[in-house]
């Protein structure tokens, strides 16, 4: 079985409104298959770069994925994770830099 879901978020920050849209796949296979066919849905994964839902007796059991759809999965959520710790800060009053400062001290740091 192949679903396909969306994902609609609304935002608001800043008196700006933020809609975000996601779109996947969501593919599930029994464990026989994932036993009988372990080449195609191997295949399927590196193909769709989506994750594949495994069940057992009916019910939701694992995930597999191809290795590089779970290192892009992995960066975007430390990408995510950092974005929240900058967030956070800004909103703890933290002092901030303009980009034009910041250029100027990678500058000075790396050019000596």
């Amino acid at each position: 079985m192949n679903f396909s879901i969306a994902i609609i978020a609304e935002l608001s920050y800043n008196k700006w409104r933020i809609i975000k849209l996601e779109v996947f796949l969501v593919i599930i296979k029994s464990s026989t298959s994932l036993r009988n066919d372990y080449g195609k849905i191997s295949a399927l994964a590196h193909e769709t770069g989506e994750p594949i839902y495994i069940t057992k007796n009916g019910e939701g059991d694992i995930v597999v994925m191809s290795i590089e759809a779970f290192e892009k999965h992995v960066q975007l959520m430390m990408l995510k994770s950092r974005l929240l710790m900058s967030e956070q800060s800004l909103m703890n009053g933290e002092p901030t830099i303009s980009l034009a400062a910041a250029r100027e001290r990678l500058e000075a740091k790396y050019n000596g």
